[in-house]
């Protein structure tokens, strides 16, 4: 039962109506960090449910607080199966809380967005910018770089996840840091930008704040462009998603923009 719930997740995302298997009976599995309102988790576990069989529930956690639920449950694993930024992926591979597994199609993922053993592996990503909600902005311009929200004008509209937790919140760092001349081993110029930007009064979320945006409580968010676009053509909300300037649509795609899953090590059903 294991074994089919990892095939599932493996690489359900990517090709959940081409998979074909036999329908699981009373089979359900679990997956940590699976929140209805980031990446069309909804719709894609619905999806799992009406065309495998297997009832997976939500979950709300984000990539820091997967990683710590497996260490802690390390000696009597729960999950089957965890998704979370690439960097959460190689230390939970390095602790030592997942298993090695290849799901099909394992071969055309590129070197780079995966562990060679099976590890971890990548199963989309995006590009990483300024999620917009243009009503909420009352009028003002909309942001569209990292300079831009140091105007007084945004006082209280900024939000960035937390980049000690969640692995969007640790790639906007990222990203800013690059930006303004910093690399992965000197994080000057982004905890600069950082502290600057505090004067702002930035909202810091730990959980994922898709709705918040809608709502007009967080008016520009870093985050992704998928959740951007999901706003747009699903949701029909007035939103812009800038990354480097320019649309996000037309930029590159940020390295550290990658999500990915991983089997649990010894996981149980229960």
């Amino acid at each position: 039962m294991i074994r089919k719930t990892r095939n599932l997740i493996g690489f359900g995302i990517l090709l959940i109506m081409s998979f074909v298997a036999t329908k699981a009976v009373a089979a359900d599995a679990i997956c940590y960090n699976c929140p209805p309102q980031w990446a069309d988790w909804a719709s894609q576990l619905k999806s799992i449910k009406q065309n495998l069989g297997y009832d997976i529930p939500h979950d709300n956690k984000n990539s820091g607080q997967t990683l710590s639920q497996l260490l802690a449950e390390q000696s009597s694993p729960v999950a089957d199966v965890a998704y979370y930024g690439v960097s959460f992926g190689i230390q939970a591979a390095e602790k030592g809380v997942v298993e090695a597994y290849k799901p099909m199609h394992f071969d055309e993922i590129p070197e780079g967005l995966k562990d060679k053993d099976g590890k971890w592996f990548t199963i989309h990503s995006g590009t990483l910018g300024l999620f917009v909600n243009i009503d909420a902005l009352g009028g003002k311009p909309i942001p569209k770089s990292w300079k831009d929200l140091m105007s007084p004008d945004y006082r209280g509209m900024i939000g960035y996840l937390d980049p000690s937790s969640a692995f969007v919140g640790y790639a906007g760092a990222v990203a800013v840091n690059r930006a303004f001349g910093g690399t992965l081993e000197n994080f000057d110029p982004g905890i600069q930008f950082f502290k600057d930007l505090a004067a702002n009064d930035p909202i810091v979320p730990k959980q994922t704040s898709y709705a918040r945006v809608l709502s007009g409580e967080i008016p520009i968010l870093f985050d992704y462009d998928f959740n951007a676009y999901r706003a747009k053509y699903k949701d029909k909300a007035n939103v812009a998603c800038y990354s480097r300037g320019r649309h996000c649509s037309s930029s590159l795609r940020n390295e550290f923009g990658e999500k990915l899953t991983s089997s649990r090590k010894g996981s149980k059903n229960t």
